[in-house]
């Protein structure tokens, strides 16, 4: 006879509270077959602004599947705090709620319970998640195999002239710890955005509170911004691959595939060092 409890440790799991902070929450996807001994690779996938992690955790099924993967997908609730608020994680750092913290504590958990190598997973986020995965990158180079950043409409470049969260004037004093970017240079990262992704009403939203004046300045669309943040990359020598998914617009199930295929070949690359 099967427990409750181990039944639903497979496939697709039940919606959990985090243990640092009940509030937030995650769900995941095991793969049946995977063994107590394995060493899993750990896709993590951070919703945007709608939360869909869910869907984002139910659409990667065969490709967790496929190469013995396990993905998880955080949840950071809108309204925390204040019931208006929809960006909170997505800048790090919300009413004294360190984000990237929360999320290293849900992985810590995770691999307490599953044979995951979770010392470096992979990570993944579109629009308010493209945002978040950037800006976390910055903090744990060390922590990341690979870093896919999908269609972000606010982006922070690597210029200590410009403040946050514009640029990274005043990181250090903000997050208690300096830019590493020889370790970013490590990081494999993915800059991924439909080559329909040209509506503006969401990133061009002068007086809202994820606002600054200079955004602007980076581009009109998601993809001149991402394009502003791959050059801006480029100059500090980080390892890049710009992938622009034709017929896709603003659109994280479209381009979800085009990442499988970035992370099955990060994933062959960590088996085979010398290639």
């Amino acid at each position: 006879m099967t427990h409750t409890s181990t039944f639903y440790q497979r496939g697709a799991t039940p919606i959990f509270a985090s243990q640092a902070d009940p509030r937030l929450h995650y769900c995941l996807y095991v793969p049946h077959q995977l063994a107590d001994d394995d060493r899993a690779p750990l896709v993590v996938v951070q919703h945007g602004t709608a939360r869909s992690a869910a869907n984002y955790r139910n659409q990667l099924k065969e490709f967790a599947d496929e190469q013995g993967a396990v993905v998880l997908t955080p949840i950071f609730p809108a309204g925390l705090v204040d019931p208006t608020d929809l960006h909170n994680f997505k800048f790090i750092e919300y009413q004294g709620i360190r984000f990237d913290r929360m999320l290293l504590s849900i992985v810590d958990e995770v691999a307490s319970r599953y044979p995951v190598a979770a010392e470096k997973f992979y990570l993944h986020g579109f629009s308010g998640g493209g945002q978040f995965t950037h800006r976390f990158l910055y903090l744990h180079p060390d922590r990341l195999a690979a870093a896919s950043i999908g269609a972000p409409g606010r982006i922070t470049q690597l210029d200590d002239a410009l403040p946050w969260w514009l640029g990274t004037k005043g990181f250090e004093e903000k997050f208690g710890q300096p830019i590493d970017v020889d370790a970013l240079r490590r990081v494999p990262i993915q800059l991924v955005v439909g080559s329909e992704d040209v509506e503006t009403w969401e990133i061009m939203n002068r007086g809202e509170s994820n606002w600054m004046d200079g955004a602007e300045l980076t581009g009109t669309t998601r993809i001149e911004r991402l394009r502003t943040l791959e050059k801006n990359y480029r100059s500090h020598g980080l390892d890049i691959t710009f992938d622009v998914v034709p017929g896709a617009a603003h659109s994280g199930r479209k381009i979800l595939p085009t990442v499988e295929r970035f992370f099955t070949d990060q994933f062959k690359n960590r088996s085979n060092p010398g290639t």
